[in-house]
């Protein structure tokens, strides 16, 4: 009915109709003077009649819209004051209020109104900002009266009564007290699954006599207990080395402050001669079920098992979270896994139409010495491979020389522009001495390849190649140089392999090993002696690891810019741009020379970024400290990159890390 009757009296104006009429009447003059005054007579009364009723139709509009919108105003005006949710109304920019209904009154503890007083005065933990950004919703909760209230406002300008222009916000407050007391509960109440697991239980039973491994396993057992007992959750021995605890999420902020103290504990205990076990933790929290908390246990654990073991690893939603690890790692490799593995390495080669070996950017003599031994077990194989290397950007120079000095080696070198053009589906791409996707020299042609083989020694990052078709990890190891000579003991025979591969796979071992002084375990030593009955040079080896002059003189110059951060940390920030990244490592190596010194970092730019260079004498982890900055490599060496960065910023940033690794 409504809408009839608006449409009616929205009919559209009749003055040009007329107009017309009159021009009509003009013209039948000329013709009839009678038709005309007949013609203008009814003009005239059709026009006052028009006219009449248009003003009778004004004043029905006007009514009309003046009822409808007395309704309108009456309804809000009383949907307002009468509103469940309580509403304030106030000036933002003075904090002056307005007006409020009667359910903010009681809510502020006000009897009568609100008049002359300031939101500071009424809701004292009411932020104002957020409606001045443009926002509609506060972004925290505001607390009032032991309630909590999720608060929606908005923002007009209104005229004043002097004419000025007034900004006027309008919030509506829910209270959302048992929401969010249930919430919370739910939170502190989502289960939490754990996976501990007794890193070297064959080599801790082997190692104490029978009437002591009772002993042994009985006190960690009770230090489990006694450290699980404060979470109030189940703690049950799944296998002879394994345990399974489950707990709530209220409880795991008190692992995470007291920085999961059971590795100390169990490190504590000693067995036979000096022995000590060790524990690794893999944790799964923040997962919508069981099982899925139990995957992420899981990956937990492998990714701390990765990493050297006595350390505690969390997995939430997306990213890993790391604690501890600052133990010396111990070799755990076995031969039977290293002939298991050169088996499924040399079927993969056998298999591929193609094969690709990648290393590091920028890559070292352990990269360019772990890919010549993949192509050599190639060569063997009946297969060329194809090494992707940056020729001009690289830390290798020595040893690329004497290699693309071989016959068997012409064509083998590609730049990786050149590689990502030329693979063809069913390629083998064989990554050594990094397992980040991030660090490999051409990030392009690891995306593009689906048959993906790892061989790495460094420990495993929170970003790592997922679903590779074959993984030879080993983090105990001293280099990927040595790993890949453990392969090709089962691939090749030593005759099989040249001088110069045999030499640059030393040169590798040598490198990360500082002439096997760090990282040095029986099989490092097996291996060289291997490449030794291969015809490696130890002499030639050695000249490999000359420089000229003003490598010299830069790398002394760094050093004179060191200073001692701590009693055993020489640091060095290294201000001038045009820094010789072989000579930045090589002063990082001598600082460790210096008296009482554990731990060296050298800070330096290069073009646009900030490189970072650790090195440790083993007490000292650098790759976890170097982590906090986005770096890795393992506990003796380690590297870090900040893209855009500033200089002094990045050297704030690392002394920081440093002081929370000796905080944990």
């Amino acid at each position: 009915m409504n809408n009839k009757k608006l449409s009616r009296l929205l009919e559209p104006n009749l003055q040009l109709y007329f107009l017309c009429l009159l021009a009509f009447t003009l013209a039948a003059v000329t013709v009839s003077p009678l038709l005309a005054l007949a013609e203008g007579g009814a003009t005239v009364a059709l026009y006052a009649y028009f006219r009449s009723s248009g003003k009778k139709r004004r004043q029905s509009v006007l009514q009309y819209i003046d009822n409808v919108t007395g309704n309108v105003d009456t309804a809000s005006k009383s949907t307002l004051i009468n509103s469940p949710l309580p509403i304030m109304v106030f000036r933002p920019d003075t904090g002056e209020v307005i007006w409020s209904n009667e359910n903010f009154l009681q809510l502020a503890g006000v009897r009568e109104h609100l008049f002359e007083m300031k939101v500071e005065d009424a809701a004292p933990e009411f932020p104002v900002q957020w409606l001045l950004e443009g926002k509609q919703e506060c972004p925290e909760r505001v607390s009032m009266n032991s309630r909590r209230f999720r608060v929606y406002g908005s923002l007009v300008r209104a005229r004043g009564r002097s004419g000025e222009q007034n900004l006027v916000a309008t919030t509506y407050w829910v209270d959302t007290t048992e929401g969010d007391r249930i919430r919370e509960v739910y939170d502190a109440t989502r289960l939490v699954v754990a996976i501990l697991m007794v890193d070297n239980y064959d080599d801790l039973m082997n190692g104490c006599a029978d009437t002591q491994r009772s002993a042994v396993l009985a006190q960690i057992d009770e230090k489990l207990t006694s450290w699980g007992s404060a979470a109030n959750g189940l703690l049950m021995k799944t296998e002879r080395d394994h345990y399974l605890f489950i707990f709530e999420e209220q409880y795991y902020q008190h692992f995470v402050e007291e920085k999961f103290s059971i590795l100390d504990d169990i490190r504590s205990i000693r067995v036979g001669d000096g022995g000590h076990p060790t524990l690794s933790i893999g944790i799964g929290r923040d997962a919508p079920s069981i099982p899925e908390l139990r995957k992420n246990a899981s990956l937990s654990l492998e990714m701390a098992l990765s990493r050297g073991g006595d350390q505690a690893v969390v997995r939430g939603r997306t990213d890993f979270e790391f604690y501890g690890g600052r133990a010396k790692t111990t070799e755990k490799r076995t031969k039977v896994k290293s002939r298991v593995m050169a088996n499924a390495l040399g079927e993969l080669m056998g298999d591929a139409a193609e094969i690709y070996i990648m290393g590091h950017s920028f890559a070292d003599m352990d990269a360019v010495g772990a890919a010549a031994g993949v192509c050599c077990a190639a060569r063997k194989l009946g297969r060329k491979a194809q090494i992707v290397i940056d020729l001009e950007k690289n830390a290798a120079q020595a040893v690329l020389e004497r290699l693309r000095g071989l016959e068997a080696y012409g064509g083998v070198f590609t730049p990786p522009a050149e590689a990502f053009i030329k693979m063809r589906p069913g390629a083998l791409l064989i990554v050594v001495d990094t397992n980040r996707p991030d660090l490999v020299e051409s990030p392009q042609l690891l995306e593009s390849c689906n048959r993906v083989a790892v061989i790495d020694h460094h420990r495993r990052a929170a970003s790592y190649i997922e679903n590779a078709a074959f993984s030879f990890h080993e983090p105990y190891a001293s280099s990927a140089s040595e790993l890949v000579t453990e392969l090709l003991q089962y691939l090749i025979e030593p005759a099989d392999l040249l001088r110069e591969e045999a030499e640059a796979l030393l040169a590798g071992i040598v490198l990360d090993t500082k002439h096997f002084t760090l990282r040095t375990g029986g099989r490092t030593f097996e291996a060289a002696a291997f490449l030794r009955r291969a015809g490696a040079d130890t002499a030639e080896v050695q000249r490999l690891f000359q420089g000229d002059l003003s490598g010299m003189v830069s790398k002394y110059d760094i050093i004179r810019q060191a200073e001692l951060y701590r009693p055993d940390i020489a640091l060095a920030v290294v201000g001038q741009d045009g820094v010789d990244r072989v000579a930045a490592a090589q002063a990082a190596d001598e600082l460790l020379t210096l008296k009482g010194v554990k731990a060296s970092f050298v800070v330096y730019r290069s073009g646009t970024a900030i490189l970072m260079s650790g090195r440790s004498l083993g007490e000292i982890n650098v790759q976890v400290i170097l982590e906090a900055l986005g770096g890795g490599g393992n506990s003796a060496t380690a590297g870090g990159r900040v893209e855009n960065g500033d200089l002094l910023d990045v050297r704030s940033k690392l002394v920081h890390a440093i002081d929370a690794y000796f905080e944990k």
